[in-house]
């Protein structure tokens, strides 16, 4: 059996611990039958030869920047045939100044909601809610035998588009102290076909705890290899 090339591309804010994270995978990925490369910067995505043989990107990536060479690179990539996958901000906040890699990814992080005011103690926790993630598509390889879920963690309202397959909603509360009118259901988990490339995005995933959780690192796992080549 050949074994297949990933990349995984980590770095930009530490709060979401892109090496722990990434790290945390790599085992899976191996005995997967993949070679891994890690870099930490989106440059080796101006590689066009390296890239060519690349059969899945892992990119945990937080806000940070992008070059024109490099996200050309990227989506050259993901169109010929490579697999994207990643998991909460790594890629669903990542480069925000280029709206063509929102295109590719097919999801923004808008926001996630913070306690009541009366118990936020200006921390991160403070945006630590209790949610569920409701499973849209139980007949997708990536979500069979994973029934809804519950978590405390960060909860993203994501802004995105209908050409996504959304494995999974989370519903984010109209509270009293929040602008909103309404109770608004955002995408949790979801693919996006791109050319001959497969993108697989998650959004839970802000800390180690959420990754551990049984179910998230089991969809993540699925998600990985679902998205390769």
């Amino acid at each position: 059996m050949t074994e297949r090339q990933a990349l995984v591309v980590r770095g930009g804010w530490e709060g979401h611990h892109p090496v722990e994270a990434t790290d945390y995978f790599l085992p899976h990925l191996q005995a997967n039958g993949f070679a891994v490369r890690v870099e930490n910067s989106p440059k080796v995505y101006a590689d066009a030869d390296f890239m060519a043989g690349v059969d899945l990107i892992v990119q945990c990536m937080t806000m940070s920047t992008i070059e024109k060479d490099e996200l050309a690179g990227l989506t050259r990539a993901v169109e010929n045939g490579t697999g994207l996958a990643g998991w909460h901000g790594g890629i669903a906040d990542s480069y925000r100044n280029s709206s063509d890699y929102l295109q590719l990814v097919g999801g923004q992080f808008a926001c996630h909601p913070p306690k009541a005011p009366d118990e936020r103690k200006g921390e991160q926790s403070d945006f630590f809610i209790p949610y569920r993630v409701e499973i849209t598509a139980t007949d997708h390889p990536v979500m069979e035998g994973i029934a809804d879920f519950d978590l405390v963690t960060e909860q993203y309202w994501v802004l995105s588009d209908e050409y996504n397959t959304v494995l999974a909603t989370t519903t984010l509360a109209k509270n009293e102290w929040e602008p909103w009118h309404r109770p608004i259901t955002s995408p949790a988990i979801w693919t996006r076909d791109w050319g001959k490339g497969r993108v697989f995005v998650c959004t839970p995933g802000h800390d180690m705890d959420v990754i551990r959780n049984e179910d998230v690192t089991t969809i993540i796992q699925r998600g990985m290899l679902w998205a390769a080549r």
